[in-house]
């Protein structure tokens, strides 16, 4: 008997009743309430109809212990939380995408706030901050210690009963509609029970956004609920959607081992938990982290699970340890009230015991593909939150980052379906939707018996160890699940296991392809990240034909860095395909069609040599990462350089600084383009470390401004960073910094803010003031950083106090090293010095052959 191929359109009863809205979101969790409720906001006529498949509060949002990143610390900056980001995400992070969510990010949780989130707060009723794994700064919020998503869920759910917002719930969304042109026309859907509407029906809508949240019941053991099937990515690939890199499958390297037959829903133990302190260890007390990774406990996810998984290999042992015995019992019941409970429940006191571990399916880095605005591949359908891929996440999912993805990109769909509605017909007339078209394609559905086979064939071979044959064992294993000896009745068993095959059958084929092991997707059979190959994604449709899988670049570059170079040029917030990009635009001034005429003609060509980058000055250095980059990208790879020193680090006259080997004619040929980034940017550090000692012990910082060369923006406020300072905007997009001319043209200082506000709610907003009297106005209008020009130390003085640390303050005008401590020390917060990456001195760096 021939396999069926995989269903195309779930078999269905015809729908028995339709209802008609302007956009219809499926799913109930923080991404889809919250655009839910935004979209209501912008459009207050407009029938927005949400569809749940259990009640409004169910769903994964509320299982969130840990919280949400942003930046909220004035110490912190969104460069730092991009750079922990693409990190985390191993180059496959789109760039842009991630400089969205870092920079919109806090002004989409203070919405949330105005909606009526509680966040915990420190006894001055600021909100706490807390670490998790991958970050290197305190940017996460939290609720009630260690249950941030059922506060969320429970504020947006009250927000939208609140509301005129219709809900629909325990309706399975079943595939999706489309008109004549092929746009998305509203959803079929199947209501569980007996009400005022039950059984399959439609919703017609101009439309359609899929909010469904995760598919971590495809594998035998996960942190998600019963409802977290993949309905969204399952109804997108029959949809004919692109669904990219589903590979990467972020494994919670923490979650509560209940025995090693345990199924289904597993209690998680929180990132957070070691963010306070806790530590793995294994059966016999060892800590294993510490010789894993720098940030030890605190590592990544992908590395963390890597890691037990390892150890738990090494030992024989089924699960491994979290000791968190040091807390005491008042820090438990207090920071970590839900998951001392869980554990108590299950029998475990973690005030004695340590807490049994392992790793357990958790999250989809991939999903539907998705832009800036959420928009998918089929026009009309957008995807928000965990079903999507948007790029925020790369191939792991940096912690507490998925909450602020669904706040964040809820809030652009909701302005792009509006700005399409309003361009598309006059504001008072309701664009009605396409009239859907009907459906030949083929139909079908899996025995929803093999449910549990399907989700033991991923947990054994399709997990976190992966490898061909494995892999290929679980793919032969599916493509039998697919026949069944009996005729399968439509019913929500049997939907929600054909969309679980249909999910896990893409997985294990772009698993298959990705030969190489990246960020949570490891193969034991190429244990190593292969970039030549592989720094790209994987996009998959469904057809007629079966699953048809491209291969799409990661951006485009001449030459691939060492992986050592882009590793740490990603770490310092650079992205490596500018910086390449920089270093092609230094050749092509350089050489012409001859090429480096002197080295042709004095040096033979088969000549090696090793150079010596050597400091002429005392300094602090910058950018070594940047020249090994430059060495290796003009040399096409020939030339290998060996780091003697790191940056940031205080040099000698006379200290070699790296040594470089290879082609003598390289060598001479990217000497100068290497040379001309390393001196500027360790000229730069070493101007910024001068003045940060100059204000040592005050309490103020140093930081710069956007007084940068063109192109070198990134690369200059890296060189401060090194240098001790810290970054001010790095775009005019970053944050509203108001001036004396926006003042003159908006007729006044407090109109010029109401005028930020009201366009950009939520943004950040600096005001420059050049008088004391224009301070009060501007305290009124609720400005949070006020920045004084040109004030003497007196009016320094003057402007603290009557600030008293209701606004940050920052100096700038007329500063110099000689009178930086008086300024630092009247109490400011920040001395701005455009000099750092204006007018810096470069540091004296020369490049010596030693020769044969």
């Amino acid at each position: 008997m021939a396999i069926p191929a995989i269903p195309q359109r779930l078999t269905a009863p015809a729908p028995g009743w339709t209802v008609e809205a302007d956009v219809v979101v499926v799913g109930s969790g923080i991404a889809g309430l919250t655009l839910a409720l935004r979209y209501a906001g912008l459009d207050p006529e407009a029938k927005v109809l949400v569809v749940t498949k259990d009640v409004l509060s169910s769903g994964s949002t509320r299982w969130a212990q840990g919280g949400i990143a942003a930046v909220l610390d004035p110490q912190d900056t969104p460069a730092e939380h991009l750079s922990d980001t693409l990190v985390a995400g191993v180059g496959l992070c789109d760039e842009e995408a991630v400089r969205v969510l870092v920079t919109e990010g806090p002004g989409a949780l203070r919405g949330l706030i105005a909606a009526g989130a509680r966040f915990d707060t420190d006894d001055s009723g600021e909100l706490q901050l807390t670490r998790e794994g991958g970050h290197r700064r305190n940017r996460i919020v939290h609720a009630g210690g260690d249950a941030t998503g059922a506060e969320v869920q429970r504020a947006l759910v009250q927000a939208l009963r609140e509301s005129s917002i219709e809900v629909i719930e325990h309706a399975l969304v079943l595939d999706l509609l489309k008109d004549a042109g092929g746009r998305a026309a509203g959803v079929t859907l199947h209501v569980m029970g007996e009400g005022e509407r039950d059984g399959v029906g439609a919703v017609r809508a101009g439309a359609v956004v899929l909010a469904t949240g995760g598919m971590g019941q495809v594998y035998a053991a996960t942190t998600n609920p019963v409802v977290s099937t993949g309905d969204g990515v399952a109804l997108a690939l029959r949809a004919g959607a692109v669904v990219r890199d589903l590979e990467f499958v972020q494994f919670h390297p923490t979650v509560l081992w209940l025995g090693e037959d345990s199924t289904g829903q597993q209690p998680l133990i929180s990132e957070a938990v070691r963010g306070e302190g806790a530590v793995l260890v294994d059966a016999e007390g060892v800590r294993f982290m510490k010789d894993v990774h720098e940030l030890a406990d605190l590592a990544p996810r992908d590395v963390v699970a890597k890691a037990i998984m390892r150890r738990m290999r090494e030992t024989g042992a089924d699960h491994m340890y979290l000791d968190a015995r040091h807390f005491g019992e008042e820090k438990w019941r207090t920071r970590f009230p839900t998951i001392h409970a869980v554990c108590r429940e299950h029998g475990i006191d973690p005030v004695t015991q340590p807490i049994p571990v392992a790793p357990a399916a958790h999250y989809a880095s991939g999903g539907v593909r998705a832009d800036l605005h959420g928009r998918t591949s089929v026009p009309g359908l957008y995807a928000c939150g965990e079903v999507a891929c948007t790029g925020v996440h790369g191939a792991n999912r940096l912690a507490s980052n998925s909450l602020l993805e669904g706040l964040v990109f809820a809030e652009r769909i909701a302005a792009d379906i509006h700005a399409g509605r309003r361009a598309g017909s006059p504001a008072a007339v309701r664009p009605a939707p396409g009239e859907p078209v009907a459906d030949d394609r083929p139909t079908g559905l899996i025995d929803p018996r093999a449910r549990p086979r399907i989700q033991g064939h991923m947990s054994r071979g399709a997990s976190v160890l992966r490898g061909q044959e494995s892999l290929s064992e679980v793919a032969r294993a599916l493509v039998s699940t697919r026949w069944t000896p009996v005729a399968v009745e439509p019913c929500t068993e049997s939907w929600e296991a054909t969309n679980l095959l249909t999910v896990a059958s893409a997985l294990v084929e772009a698993a298959r392809n990705r030969e190489e092991t990246r960020g949570s997707h490891w193969r034991e059979d190429f244990p190593e990240r292969n970039d030549a190959w592989w720094l790209g994604h994987l996009d998959v449709t469904l057809t007629a034909e079966g699953m048809t899988m491209t291969y799409v670049p990661h951006g485009q570059r001449a030459t691939v860095l060492p992986p050592r170079v882009e590793t740490d040029l990603i770490e310092a917030g650079l992205d490596p395909a500018t910086v390449t990009a920089l270093f092609q635009a230094a050749a092509d001034e350089d050489l012409q069609a001859p090429g480096d005429v002197t080295s042709r003609a004095t040096i033979p060509a088969g000549q090696t040599d090793t150079a010596d980058v050597v400091a002429r000055a005392d300094g602090v250095v910058s950018g070594l990462a940047v020249a090994e980059g430059a060495f290796s990208h003009l040399s096409q790879g020939r030339l290998t350089a060996e780091r003697l020193v790191k940056d940031g680090e205080r040099v000698t006259r006379g200290d070699v600084l790296m040594t470089v080997t290879g082609p003598t004619r390289d060598l001479l040929t990217a000497e100068r383009t290497a040379l001309n980034l390393l001196t500027h940017l360790s000229g730069i550090a070493t101007l910024t470390d001068r003045w940060v000692r100059a204000v040592e012990g005050t309490g103020a910082r140093i930081r710069d401004s956007r007084k940068t060369l063109p192109g070198l923006r990134a690369l200059e406020k890296y060189a401060v960073r090194c240098g001790g300072g810290v970054n001010h905007r790095m775009s005019l997009s970053d944050a509203a910094l108001i001036k004396d001319n926006h003042v003159v043209a908006a007729g006044g200082v407090a109109e010029a803010f109401r005028a930020v506000r009201d366009a950009y709610p939520g943004l950040p907003i600096e005001v420059e003031v050049d008088r004391i009297d224009q301070i009060e106005p501007v305290l009124a209008e609720g400005a949070e950083e006020i920045l004084l020009d040109n004030f003497t130390v007196d009016d320094l003085v003057l402007a603290v106090r009557l600030v008293g640390g209701r606004a940050r303050l920052e100096s700038s005008g007329g500063l110099t090293l000689d009178s930086a401590r008086d300024v630092a020390e009247t109490g400011v917060d920040y001395l701005a010095v455009g000099a750092l990456t204006h007018s810096a001195p470069a540091l004296d760096i020369a490049l010596d052959l030693r020769g044969n």
